[in-house]
């Protein structure tokens, strides 16, 4: 994909970050954990928020990073999601947990809690440093079995690597794509899905980048023309997309007939993280996530299905003014732009994820990536 190009208005698109990657919002760091082979097929991905430090002084909040979250899909799995409300207590977080293993996956947040109290990051408590609570909300898709054994998931273990590496990596390294982390088991619309990332840097100089993993009940694929919903120009020949779909449904119909749930509908769920470096109130972070959701339903086609759980964070580190104007109206078309551009990426990052999956066949089912495919 280039730097720029026109999206559907005509407009001309931000160009991207130095890593076209979340790590462009300064701060930030990703780590990805995982297992494949003898029946594993499952992963965790931490973003860890920029350790400013906890004040002096009295119980309250670290100086952590502003974040919001929208919950669209019908069968979300989550965690720590209620006190992101903006009319709760606590404003910061810590880290954001995105895994696989469904409910059950929710047990790897344990491991990045603990390690972020061993660091005495977190919601202060009392006046020691160590007596803090760490804040790591935390959403999972579905990828139970496909590996092949049902109890393959993540647990604080997994989650405790995925923070380590994260910690490892530093803020603005690369972020690997493709099978890794959360999206190593995913899937899209029987395809293989993944991690993808994508940023932009708007005029103002603010940054807004996102990261998607991508296992959908839906498809990112137009199913007239075998081009990605999120990247147009990915259009193969007639004849390939032909040949394709004939192959995908081959494959399909091998992962029903060795999946343990194949009597089931498909349950899946995007997982999406959106950060921008401007500062924002928790209710701008919010309405950062709604609107990103708008970016995630262009790429992915049914998006938000009672089978998946579709879920956007959204965090705002504050290292560059929020948007501003001499009247509110100039301040809400400032917010605009920044609010589109989130959209923009998250639809990028979807693409990227499809577009970076490397196909797998495993005792629990035959997933083909569109490269494979195409």
């Amino acid at each position: 994909m280039s730097d720029e190009h026109a999206g559907d208005s005509g407009a001309a698109i931000p160009p991207t970050g130095p890593r076209n990657a979340l790590t462009d919002v300064a701060g930030l760091r990703v780590g990805h954990a995982g297992r494949v082979g003898d029946g594993w097929l499952t992963g965790c991905t931490v973003i860890l928020t920029p350790d400013m430090g906890a004040p002096p002084g009295p119980p309250g909040p670290g100086g952590g990073t502003v974040a919001a979250v929208d919950v669209r899909g019908g069968g979300p799995g989550t965690r720590e999601t209620d006190v992101l409300d903006p009319r709760n207590l606590v404003e910061h977080i810590d880290a954001v947990l995105l895994a696989g293993g469904s409910a059950f996956g929710l047990d790897a947040a344990g491991g990045v809690v603990e390690w972020l109290e061993e660091r005495g990051r977190g919601f202060r408590i009392g006046p020691r440093p160590d007596q803090v609570v760490p804040i790591v909300p935390a959403a999972v898709l579905f990828d139970l079995g496909r590996g092949g054994d049902w109890r393959a998931r993540p647990d604080a273990a997994m989650g405790r690597a995925a923070a380590e590496e994260a910690e490892r990596a530093g803020p603005g390294a690369p972020v690997v794509e493709g099978c890794v982390g959360a999206g190593t088991g995913a899937t899209v619309g029987g395809m293989k899905g993944g991690i993808g990332t994508a940023s932009a840097v708007l005029p103002s100089g603010v940054t807004v980048a996102a990261l998607a993993a991508v296992n959908a009940a839906g498809s990112a694929v137009d199913p007239e023309t075998g081009a990605l919903y999120g990247e147009p120009n990915t259009r193969p020949p007639a004849d390939a997309h032909a040949e394709a779909r004939r192959r995908l449904a081959a494959a399909v119909a091998e992962s029903a007939r060795r999946a343990e749930v194949a009597r089931h509908p498909p349950l899946n769920t995007t997982l999406a993280v959106v950060a921008t470096d401007a500062e924002l109130s928790p209710a701008q972070a919010q309405k950062l996530a709604g609107v990103a959701h708008d970016g995630l339903a262009r790429a992915i086609r049914p998006a938000h299905l009672m089978t998946d759980g579709d879920t956007v964070f959204a965090l705002a580190t504050g290292d560059r003014p929020g948007p501003a104007g001499a009247t509110p109206l100039a301040a809400a078309l400032v917010f605009n732009e920044l609010l589109a551009a989130g959209a923009d990426v998250l639809t990028r990052s979807v693409a990227r994820a499809v577009l970076a999956a490397e196909g797998v066949d495993t005792p629990g089912g035959r997933y083909p990536s569109y490269r494979d495919l195409y």
